[in-house]
């Protein structure tokens, strides 16, 4: 396709009109120019693709539902994401599907955000990795992604009208570091906005979000699509970068184009440039359309083997698991027969099968099954309760497959607490009086509280685990794969914990991010809140020894790669995998920062007795924090500590280094600037220090106790934060006056300008 010929040949109508979609999933042709129109559908964990001819949104093909990003991240292994990449890709290839909707890669600011299964974490690198590696592994195949919701898409209330406000450092250090780390790594072919507003600008019509930020500073050169239904000011959307409108609007939002440019309050080169991204992406799905052979069966063991390798053992007493087929066990719970395995929402699954655990167990051994409670209320039935005590008590050990049903969490709203079901928690609670070996397994999108925790000895989290989410459960309960998810989002003790609890989700249209950086596990370390379990955290039936941590540099400037290794080792009795983890710490700044935070992280396999070094590199992004004054990432010149562990509460080694700089920040005084502030700089010191000296003389009295350091020091810390315009009046001379003083800070000023040059 010519496209700068065809942009000539365009009629204005013509163009306005690329710029909204044809219908609910595909984009417009134009026949006689031979543009073809593409189709785009749901994602992010399954094709979603509307059945044909059909205008119900919700009649979509049967299709291959992968485990959620809840669960996904928790693999930590970019290798999975993109193997399960590969297959949305080939799928989506085999049905003629251009560009798949997703992922999404929104941080998990609160647990009860309803839409949380569909992003991966509270970290924003970890959410990154994820989302790179899955998007690398669709476009392979030759399909877009379209990466999502851009920015802050952080709670489903109000989510369309919500005012969200933010801070830049917090901006930039959480909530757009994860799209940042994607769009660089993986390129995708688009970007989806999002519905809500950040300090008082839609999304939709947001310049600074969708070009300053996204296109002139990450270098984003593919097309940026709306939310479905996000469009406020279509016109500003136009001129802030918002190419495609989605779905159709019926040529509404298309003859307001039209009418600006004709008025003159809409450049054509504005239009133009949001055409032309249209035809470049209709273009490149033309030119990589493949056709693909869609094995659903080979998926669905993938989806198996994935989910396998995501799920996270949390607790493990007396070595309960792995289960053994000599003995009498119990599979008590509904979601053992019907298992909820996908949340709802645009991103559900019409899937073609699903395996349960009662299925799966048959290869495994014979087991005895109680259904124990209902889910389309919450409600304790009297008969199950009895028939599931009756099994319980006959069994060696019970598993009790609990969670949350489909109410309790989707997409369009937020859970109002982390609490399972009342009936649930009652059959666990009844079930614990008869047998002490209790394990549960949680099918759910995201943290709940665990009041049975004490009650029980094993527990597996398998969140929403996909279609075959059965078969994973029961190869990890029998020890045919060993656990070794992580969890990749904090979970607290109780929904109060959490630092967003005072201001989510807020009032009436606006909310605001009072907790700044500190959110997940950042939050919980300043505090020194103790989680029910932390970030990071998974257990295996195998352990692993940690040693012989190496830093390449013990002083390093912010311009070089610093190489971190360690050897881990699987000293345990089976083969398993490990999941590395490393953290930066500041030991000291001038700013507010996090305790410690992820830079790093590697899942490496081991055999018994096997050993492997693990290699992390860490960029000067590892120790910067981002600056406001400068627009920037910047690194302070100091000691970092370098902390590897098997979690953000388990820390196995430790190294320093020191980090420096040749950049500084802009540093100019005035009156109101403090004592301390002064002397804190060299040349501040040079020009203030004497008359400082004098004061501290004056203060304590020249006949005190002497003006030694500890004398100095102490008359320091008593007018400190005394701004210099108030020291005047402390000072009997009449020459020291504001113009003196005003002398002194120039002089200040300037050598400070001289330094920077």
């Amino acid at each position: 396709m010519n496209i700068k010929k065809i942009l000539k040949e365009l009629t204005l109508e013509e163009k306005a009109s690329l710029c909204s979609g044809a219908d609910f999933w595909h984009t417009k042709g134009i026949k006689r120019l031979d543009i073809p129109p593409i189709m785009v559908s749901d994602g992010p964990h399954g094709l979603r693709k509307n059945v044909v001819d059909s205008i119900d949104p919700n009649e979509a093909v049967e299709a291959v539902c992968f485990p959620t990003a809840s669960a996904l991240a928790c693999s930590f292994d970019r290798s999975l994401l993109t193997a399960m990449g590969k297959a949305l890709g080939e799928t989506c290839q085999a049905q003629e599907v251009s560009v798949i909707l997703g992922p999404g890669c929104n941080i998990k600011r609160s647990p009860v955000c309803g839409r949380n299964f569909e992003y991966f974490s509270e970290d924003p690198y970890l959410a990154s990795e994820m989302a790179a590696a899955h998007i690398k592994g669709v476009q392979s195949k030759g399909v877009g992604t379209s990466l999502k919701h851009f920015a802050a898409n952080n709670q489903e209330t109000r989510r369309l009208t919500m005012d969200e406000q933010i801070d830049e450092r917090t901006l930039r250090e959480i909530y757009l570091a994860a799209f940042e780390g994607a769009v660089k790594k993986a390129k995708p072919w688009t970007v989806m906005c999002s519905y809500n507003r950040i300090n008082g600008c839609h999304s939709s019509q947001n310049k600074w979000l969708l070009t300053d930020v996204l296109r002139d500073q990450w270098g984003f050169e593919g097309l940026v699509m709306s939310d479905w239904g996000a469009v406020d000011d279509r016109v500003e959307g136009v001129r802030a970068g918002l190419d495609l409108e989605m779905p159709a609007s019926f040529g509404k939002n298309d003859k307001l184009i039209v009418e600006a440019v004709n008025e003159g309050g809409l450049s054509e080169e504005e239009l133009d440039r949001c055409a032309e991204r249209v035809l470049a992406l209709i273009d490149k799905a033309e030119d990589c359309r493949t056709g693909a052979v869609w094995d659903k069966e080979g998926q669905h063991e993938l989806a198996r083997d994935i989910e396998s390798r995501c799920a996270v053992l949390l607790k493990n007493e007396g070595d309960i698991l792995p289960l053994s087929r000599k003995e009498k066990i119990a599979f008590v719970g509904l979601f053992a027969k019907a298992p909820r395995y996908q949340g709802g929402g645009s991103s559900h699954i019409n899937s073609f099968k699903v395996t349960s655990a009662m299925e799966a167990v048959e290869d495994h051994c014979k087991v005895d099954y109680a259904q124990g409670y209902v889910t389309d209320e919450d409600r304790t039935d009297p008969a199950l309760l009895e028939e599931a005590l009756r099994v319980a008590e006959k069994a060696d050990k019970v598993v009790i497959f609990a969670g949350l049903p489909d109410a309790f969490e989707s997409e369009g709203y937020d859970r109002t607490h982390m609490r399972l079901p009342d009936c649930q928690l009652e059959l666990i609670e009844e079930l614990s009086k008869v047998n002490e070996n209790i394990v549960v397994v949680l099918h759910n999108g995201a943290p709940v509280e665990m009041p049975f925790l004490d009650k029980v000895k094993g527990l597996l989290e398998v969140y929403l685990g996909g279609q075959a989410v059965g078969g994973a459960v029961c190869d990890l309960l029998f020890g045919k794969v060993n656990p070794s998810g992580k969890l990749a989002e904090t979970f607290p003790k109780k929904l109060s914990d959490n630092p967003s609890y005072l201001n989510f989700p807020g009032v009436g249209d606006r909310v605001e991010y009072r907790e700044g950086i500190f959110v997940g596990y950042r939050y919980y370390d300043k505090k020194d809140i103790e989680p029910l379990f932390p970030f990071g955290f998974g257990l295996s039936y195998t352990r692993f020894e940690y040693s012989n941590i190496t830093v390449s540099e013990d002083e390093i400037m912010d311009n070089r790669i610093l190489t971190v290794s360690c050897d881990v080792k699987n000293t345990g009795a089976v083969e398993g995998a490990e999941v590395v983890q490393l953290y930066v710490s500041d030991k000291e700044s001038t700013v507010v920062r996090p305790v410690k935070e992820l830079k790093g992280f590697e899942k490496v396999s081991l055999r018994p007795g096997e050993s492997k070094k693990v290699v992390f590199n860490l960029d000067k992004r590892a120790f910067a924090y981002y600056e406001p004054a400068v627009k920037d990432w910047f690194v302070e010149y100091g000691e970092f500590e370098i902390l590897i562990g098997a979690s953000s509460r388990d820390i196995r080694l430790r190294a320093s280094v020191y980090v420096n700089t040749v950049d500084s920040l802009p540093l100019r005084f005035d009156f109101n600037n403090t004592v301390g502030d002064i002397i804190n700089c060299e040349e501040g010191r040079a020009v203030f220090g004497d008359w400082v000296d004098k004061f501290c003389k004056v203060m304590i009295g020249e006949n005190g106790d002497g003006f030694g350091e500890e004398s100095r020091q102490m008359a320091l810390q008593i007018f400190k934060d005394t701004p210099l315009r108030g020291m005047i009046c402390y000072d009997e001379r009449p020459e020291f006056d504001r113009v003196k003083l005003r002398e002194m800070l120039d002089t200040v000023n300037r050598m400070l300008e001289q330094r920077e040059l």
